[in-house]
Parts: structure tokens; C-alpha cells; sequence
């Protein structure tokens, strides 16, 4: 038997997906000594990823707490 139902696995892996989500639009080229990136600055990197990966831990977290209706 499991520990979780198949709808929280389900919801896992939608928070986990964001997560992973997030993370690939955090990345990106960085600056170095001899040359400035202002795309480290863009909306992208500063806003949409973190929030991304908070709503995505959100998510788990709901995964996580969720109780399977007993049918």
C-alpha cells in the first residue's frame, strides 16, 4: 500500500514540474569581469522564476497535506 493516493501524486508532480520550471528560467548567461549582462536584471530572472518556484513548493506542500476522499 501507499503511502499517498494517485491524485497526490499527480499534484507532486505539477509542483515539481514548476519547481524544475522555475529553476530553468532562472538560468541564463551571467556576467563576468570583463563584460556586463543586464539580462540578469530582466523580468524573467528577478520576478516570473521565483514565483514560479514558490508557487510550485505551494503546490507540493498541498500535494503533500491533501487527504484522498475514502470512497
Amino acid at each position: 500500500k501507499l503511502a499517498f493516493g494517485k491524485q497526490n501524486y499527480i499534484l507532486l508532480a505539477i509542483g515539481v514540474a514548476a519547481i524544475v520550471l522555475g529553476f530553468i528560467l532562472m538560468g541564463g548567461p551571467g556576467s563576468t569581469e570583463t563584460h556586463f549582462e543586464p539580462d540578469i536584471f530582466s523580468f524573467k530572472r528577478i520576478k516570473l522564476a521565483p514565483a514560479t518556484c514558490f508557487i510550485g513548493f505551494l503546490f507540493v506542500i498541498y500535494a503533500i497535506m491533501h487527504k484522498p476522499k475514502n470512497k
